[in-house]
């Protein structure tokens, strides 16, 4: 079966540590080539993700992180960047796998809107507002005073709407949700998040959350990170992921759910979960679970109408 997954950190691993390579099987690396393609993956999202050991982030860094994308994971004979959606239907038509630039966080941005247009021509096609905590533009979901977004927040939020650039809403707090609901009138995404009914954490979504991704047509991106799983065990298995999907499912939301790994991003795995090459862990699973043509949706077909009506044309 293909694969989408909509999130993933290599991109932070890549630059804190020169020495690994993308087109090499890393035991450093959940998401490399090799296991890439031993998953089945057919499109991948890449996150630009400044870490915190950068004390001061600025634009150059997210320019560097850009040039190690093209450089590492562009370039590789395998791969196919893709921008829009011919891109993505020449990927179908190959053996090649898609690779989706995406930025988490505008911390590095400082309110500039040129720097949003300026990687928008390079390529990121996604951006979550923030990590967890305040930025410049919204307050990200651990930030204790849990504010919305400030005044050149909403102006970034209508300019990403005007752009096309797709809004992700996965770290963002509670009340800056509220406010692009009202605010943004384009289909959102949660790249990398899970059910909070389910797993009572504050990055996971409510179920009133769960029901405006549903409603505006976006996507949910089920997480593997295990306390966003169960925070109660620390050995999570996979069937603890499926209680997730089946609430989702039990709100309406089979048709706008995916995957988001947030491989390399975590220190923790679920158990049969290490890294993406064992996506046929899960895969086994869910067939056991649903029909054939649902599990078909959850790993691709959601993610795949979602952007061929969201990527450029």
């Amino acid at each position: 079966m293909r694969i989408m997954d909509g999130h993933c950190d290599a991109l932070t691993k890549l630059y804190v540590n020169p020495k690994l390579e993308f087109g090499r099987e890393e035991q450093e690396l959940d998401v490399s080539y090799p296991r890439l393609k031993q998953a089945g993956v057919k499109v991948q999202c890449f996150a630009i993700y400044l870490s915190d050991s950068i004390q001061q982030p600025t634009f150059e860094h997210i320019l560097q992180m850009v040039d190690l994308f093209y450089r590492q994971i562009g370039r590789h004979p395998g791969m196919h960047v893709i921008q829009n959606t011919e891109d993505w239907r020449l990927v179908e038509a190959s053996e090649r796998i898609g690779a989706i630039l995406t930025l988490e966080g505008l911390d590095a941005l400082a309110g500039n809107m040129m720097h949003v247009r300026i990687l928008q021509q390079l390529g990121v096609r996604s951006i979550g507002l923030t990590w967890n905590y305040a930025n410049w533009a919204a307050d990200g979901v651990m930030e204790p005073r849990k504010g919305g977004f400030t005044r050149k927040g909403k102006q970034m939020l209508k300019e990403l709407e005007t752009m096309g650039i797709i809004v992700d809403v996965s770290h963002l707090s509670t009340t800056a949700f509220w406010e692009l609901v009202e605010l943004y009138n384009k289909p959102f995404i949660a790249s990398h998040s899970n059910a909070q009914k389910i797993c009572p954490h504050p990055r996971n979504l409510s179920d009133e959350q769960i029901k405006a991704v549903i409603q505006c047509k976006g996507v949910i991106g089920i997480t593997f990170v295990p306390y966003f799983v169960d925070s109660a065990n620390l050995t999570v298995p996979i069937s603890a992921l499926l209680k997730h999907i089946d609430h989702v499912c039990s709100l309406g939301g089979e048709g706008q759910l995916g995957f988001g790994s947030d491989f390399d991003g975590i220190e923790q795995w679920v158990k049969g979960l290490r890294h993406v090459g064992q996506y046929e862990n899960i895969i086994e699973a869910l067939c056991k679970n649903y029909r054939e043509s649902q599990v078909e949706a959850f790993l691709y077909g959601n993610w795949r109408n979602f952007m061929l009506l969201s990527l450029p044309k």
